[in-house]
């Protein structure tokens, strides 16, 4: 299987990515551009007020990236125009059920008219957002992109993008079976309807304007509504090397460790996490949209092959950082010791 003949599928063809400043977004777009320079059209939707705030947000998050740079090498002085001649910016929002929010009537009809292929990147990632807001965006979201899909008459695909599985609090062998619809992962609670999900969060959120709460109070009651509502436990996709954005799920822990401030890890050290670089995930994803057959949910994983042990996390941490200390507010390098794996 050649990346050149894989990549021939993209030629010419007009693509649908939302979450277009996200992480994996990103880094698929400069995938497609760098091995299929000659892909028509990229459409990168995000939140922002009008199309001009949106090609400035991919501008700034997106374009200007560390991660651009052997494209920004490759064309030199003509990396902005060959950018900006596939790329454009659409300002919009997948939680909008009216076509994803996207106000532009003569955007949105050519849109309709030329998307090949939907690749629904947009999530919230944050284990402790707004019940509200997750349900709007993981969940109606969703819907909301197969609306828009089913108006687009030159449709060939939709790849949509989620974590790999979740086993809510059981432990032991789970074994990988089929679900019906509205099933849950808790042994006390047997179905799920996220529409009356979605009305309970929208009771709860309006009980809370109506007595006039203040934002920071209807954030912590959202977000303690959602904990009380769902306690999932999802795989985690990481940073490639060469490049980073921000901290994001098991870097915050490692950028700790890497600070001196944790002390001790809940975790048997022979426990395998699966983790993901986020590169794997968009070969994965270019993969099944080239070769995949349609209705199929594919699990990218690397537990059986590659595992990845607690205990390996936590020494590849302490001999990282004892060669490449990082620097306290002094500038005295911040000498790390190793933690206390705490399990029974």
């Amino acid at each position: 299987m050649e990346l050149g003949n894989m990549m021939e599928y993209f030629e010419n063809k007009t693509i649908l990515i939302t979450g277009g400043a996200g992480f994996i977004a990103k880094i698929f777009v400069e995938k497609i551009l760098r091995t299929q320079p000659n892909v028509k059209k990229l459409y990168l939707l995000l939140r922002a007020s009008d199309c001009k705030s949106a090609q400035q947000r991919i501008q700034t998050e997106v374009i200007d990236k560390e991660l651009f740079r052997l494209l920004r090498e490759k064309w030199g002085k003509e990396f902005d125009c060959f950018i900006w001649e596939r790329v454009e910016a659409v300002a919009g929002d997948i939680a909008d059920e009216n076509l994803l929010g996207i106000k532009n009537a003569n955007l949105r009809e050519e849109m309709l008219k030329n998307i090949d292929i939907i690749v629904n990147c947009a999530a919230t990632t944050d284990f402790y957002d707004r019940y509200d807001v997750s349900l709007a965006i993981n969940t109606m979201g969703v819907l909301n992109i197969l609306s828009f899909a089913k108006k687009c008459i030159n449709l060939k695909m939709l790849l949509h993008l989620s974590t790999a599985y979740v086993c809510g609090e059981r432990e032991g062998i789970i074994a990988e079976k089929g679900c019906e619809f509205g099933e849950t992962l808790s042994e006390t609670l047997t179905k799920l309807d996220f529409k009356i999900e979605n009305e309970l969060a929208a009771h709860k959120l309006s009980q809370l304007q109506k007595i006039e709460a203040s934002e920071a109070t209807i954030n912590t009651t959202m977000k303690d509504f959602g904990i009380e509502r769902l306690c999932l436990n999802q795989s985690i996709v990481i940073t490639i090397p060469g490049w980073i954005e921000g901290l994001r799920t098991m870097d915050t822990l490692i950028a700790g460790f890497g600070k001196g401030k944790v002390p001790c890890f809940l975790g048997r050290p022979t426990y395998i996490i699966d983790m993901i670089p986020a590169d794997m995930v968009v070969n994965s994803m270019i993969v099944a949209m080239v070769y995949g057959e349609s209705g199929t949910i594919y699990q990218i994983g690397s537990s059986m092959r590659n595992p990845l042990y607690v205990s390996n996390i936590h020494n590849y941490a302490f001999h990282y950082f004892t060669k490449n200390p990082l620097i306290d507010k002094d500038e005295n390098p911040i000498k790390v010791s190793k933690v206390t794996v705490l399990h029974h």
